[in-house]
């Protein structure tokens, strides 16, 4: 969670280098190239869940510019099909293209997760998922209900993951299953 400028700078270099972007440039900022748009996207995610979780402040100036932000936001996340709430991502987030991500509120992501299109992170009727550190959810990939994945867990393209995993551990299928285990985070990506 955000909660000072710090986080906020830390977040955001995190997720830059998960880009394999070295620095925030003014050339970035209006660039059309995918990777700048998605990055634009999670740097004001970051700015929105520092305004959010900040306290105190000037309440009439920070209602304003927290109202500003939610609107810009909400634009951007439509027109790049993104559903994902602040506060669900830890640093190191990298969306890899624009296309349909989904995402519940209640879901918790660690840090360094590389999340393909067309993937859902969602809750059913007993809960939402929780995911640790240094995951690769694949394109069209499902993670759905209170389930636990591990640190270093690969959710293989299309698979439908309703049950729990521990760290390092290679999933695919629907329902997915555990084909393999992976020993470094460099596997991952």
């Amino acid at each position: 969670m955000i909660d000072s400028a710090e986080d906020l700078r830390r977040y955001r270099q995190a997720d830059a280098t998960a880009h394999g972007i070295e620095s925030w440039t003014w050339r970035r900022r209006f660039s059309g190239q995918s990777r700048d748009r998605v990055l634009r996207f999670q740097r004001r995610l970051r700015l929105l869940e520092y305004l959010t979780n900040r306290r105190p402040g000037p309440a009439l100036v920070l209602r304003i510019r927290l109202a500003v932000l939610w609107r810009v936001h909400a634009r951007h996340a439509e027109r790049l099909g993104f559903t994902i709430p602040p506060n669900t991502f830890g640093p190191g987030l990298c969306l890899v293209h624009y296309g349909t991500v989904t995402v519940n509120p209640d879901a918790r992501i660690g840090a360094d997760c590389r999340v393909h299109p067309s993937s859902s992170i969602g809750r059913d009727e007993h809960g939402a998922p929780w995911i640790g550190d240094g995951c690769f959810v694949g394109p069209g990939a499902r993670i759905l209900g209170p389930v636990t994945l591990g640190s270093h867990v690969i959710v293989g393209a299309n698979a439908v993951v309703k049950d729990s995993f521990g760290d390092h551990a290679v999933l695919a299928g629907v329902p997915a299953r555990q084909v393999s285990e992976r020993a470094t985070r460099a596997d991952v990506h």
